[in-house]
């Protein structure tokens, strides 16, 4: 395998990561990386708009909502159905875009991407939750903590391209 190859599916599978922690952190990411260094092999593509300047600000806005609705009390756990479906969404798509943006087959960006966004789903709630519960520190705050780690690896991947 060529190390671009696996530049690729690292990528793909750290952001499909962050989506299992914020679902809108993947498809920003993606949007954002490809409107800035957008890929001839996406233009045929049904991915192709992945690559919209547009779309990347709109996933920017929608992004910072998310952060707001997760710390309400209404807002279900993310291991509810709806929120793990959203997340391996995210993570599917976002994976396909970016592996398909490398000329690697877009499928095996969905798998990578959703597989993993799946995994961190489970994972980043039983920590939360965890840390909550032996800190005593209110889970929105904890919550605040997870925005910020999610964010900061997002600026690190995109200052990576």
């Amino acid at each position: 395998m060529k190390p671009t190859t696996s530049k690729q599916f690292l990528q793909a599978a750290f952001i499909g990561a962050l989506a299992g922690m914020r679902t809108t952190a993947a498809p920003v990411i993606a949007t954002h990386i490809l409107s800035i260094a957008p890929s001839g092999k996406l233009n045929t593509s049904r991915l192709k708009f992945m690559q919209s300047p547009t779309l990347a600000a709109i996933f920017k806005i929608v992004s910072v909502s998310e952060l707001v609705v997760d710390k309400l009390p209404s807002t279900p756990n993310r291991i509810e159905t709806g929120g793990v479906a959203g997340r391996a969404l995210s993570g599917a798509l976002a994976g396909a875009a970016i592996c398909k943006a490398s000329g690697i087959n877009a499928w095996k960006g969905v798998a990578i991407g959703g597989l993993t966004a799946v995994a961190a789903t489970y994972a980043s709630y039983f920590l939360r939750r965890e840390i909550v519960k032996r800190t005593g520190v209110a889970d929105p705050f904890i919550g605040g903590i997870e925005d910020i780690a999610v964010i900061g690896a997002g600026v690190a991947l995109c200052s990576n391209i």
